[in-house]
């Protein structure tokens, strides 16, 4: 059991760095008795840009190597881009080192294996970082159905739906490569929709047993940054410039930029059916104008349903058999678990705060020698899921989990 302060070391700067960086820099105002934490090392590929992030977000030390690393810390965070989610990882749970590891868990089945079978091979604790776990409405809902209000598991629904790529424009990073990301929005977005209901309904409605999944990408080939004008930028959460031209062509605006054709998804659906015979429907997109961050989940049941969306967070839509329609339910008041440790009832959280309640428990497990939940085994199933939804496609055919 590692002794604190708890050294992290980070692997990523940028979106998901932000996020998490700042969950730890709220923990011992609001959580004063989450671990004690120094953030020892930051890295990444970019020595300048690394620097600046490594003097905003107040680690002490940067690398450019994660190896230099993963044996030196305590708790290890990888907010790499996906196909630098197994190495990394399987490293520092090897050395003993505590992972939480963004999601998906990895590219494909074969690397979630890998890292599920690293986890249990080690006295670390390993967890993903699927945050809207840790969003209170969320815990409320799961209370509901586990208290049997909702009584038995039909239907379960969920969409996630965001606008960023629909612009055929829009500049190629490695989220469009499938070697990279190993799919598009199905594993960028649907990840996150897949875990969420499995969370709410398995010890209900049993595990997910087969699946029916169609993907489609509507712009096959997006401008390379930093050619032909476009603006150079980097997607990428090491900071390392993989999404800049290999060729570092910067021509002027009147030069046609350089191409790379897309090859994942920019939208999926699917149907599931579960093991006690209830039905779903699951969708995601990248490219559907007027939506931003729209992660929508509904559960129905023989005696009720609940519906949630995280545009509006701090509510819970709640129909009971006895009413007539839904009641809309603020769930920041004594419902919300981490309620005591931030405003007086009724004032809202946002999205940061799920990265502050999820950084806690991941750290309060690391602290306690527990383990800790979502672990690598969701982490893997939900990727099993992924890649059946993925296969479906290509077969056009129902898949089956077992």
């Amino acid at each position: 059991m590692p002794t604190e302060p708890l050294q992290i070391g980070m692997l990523g700067y940028r979106f998901m760095g932000e996020a998490h960086t700042n969950a730890l820099q709220r923990l011992p105002t609001f959580f004063p008795d989450a671990p004690e934490t120094e953030r020892a090392v930051l890295v990444g590929r970019d020595e300048s840009a690394l620097a600046d992030a490594a003097d905003r977000f107040g680690f002490a030390e940067t690398a450019t190597d994660w190896r230099e690393v993963v044996d030196e810390v305590d708790v290890f965070y990888n907010l790499g881009p996906n196909h630098l989610h197994v190495e990394p990882s399987v490293a520092a749970l090897e050395a003993g080192t505590s992972v939480l590891c963004e999601k998906p868990l990895a590219p494909s089945t074969s690397g979630a294996e890998q890292l599920r079978a690293a986890a249990a091979d080690s006295d670390a604790v390993a967890g993903v970082a699927f945050n809207y776990r840790f969003v209170p409405a969320i815990r409320y809902a799961k209370r509901l159905i586990d208290d049997g209000d909702l009584g038995e598991i039909r239907q379960v629904r969920g969409r996630y739906l965001q606008d960023w790529l629909a612009d055929a424009d829009a500049p190629w990073s490695w989220r469009n490569d499938a070697e990279l990301a190993g799919s598009g929005a199905l594993g960028d977005l649907g990840a996150h929709t897949l875990d969420l209901l499995r969370f709410l309904v398995a010890d209900h409605a049993g595990e997910i047993e087969r699946v029916s999944g169609h993907l489609q990408t509507f712009t096959a080939e997006r401008p390379v940054p930093g050619t032909g004008g476009t603006e150079e930028t980097t997607d990428d959460e090491t900071g390392d410039g993989d999404a800049v031209a290999e060729s570092g062509d910067t021509a002027g605006d009147d030069a046609e930029p350089e191409m790379r054709p897309v090859t994942v998804d920019d939208a999926y659906s699917a149907q599931l059916a579960f093991e006690n015979g209830a039905v779903g429907t699951v969708e995601a997109s990248r490219v559907t104008r007027g939506h931003k961050n729209d992660h929508t989940v509904a559960v129905h049941g023989s005696e009720g349903s609940v519906q949630f969306s995280l545009e509006r967070l701090n509510e819970l839509q709640v129909h009971t058999a006895d009413a007539r329609g839904y009641e809309t339910v603020l769930v920041t008041d004594e419902s919300d678990p981490y309620v005591d440790h931030w405003w007086p009832p009724g004032h809202v959280l946002g999205w940061e705060h799920t990265f502050v309640h999820e950084n806690y428990e991941f750290l309060t497990a690391v602290a306690d020698g527990e383990s800790f939940v979502p672990s690598f085994d969701d982490g893997y199933t939900v990727q099993r899921l992924l890649d059946a939804i993925q296969q479906s496609d290509e077969r056009g055919e129902w898949v089956s989990m077992a």
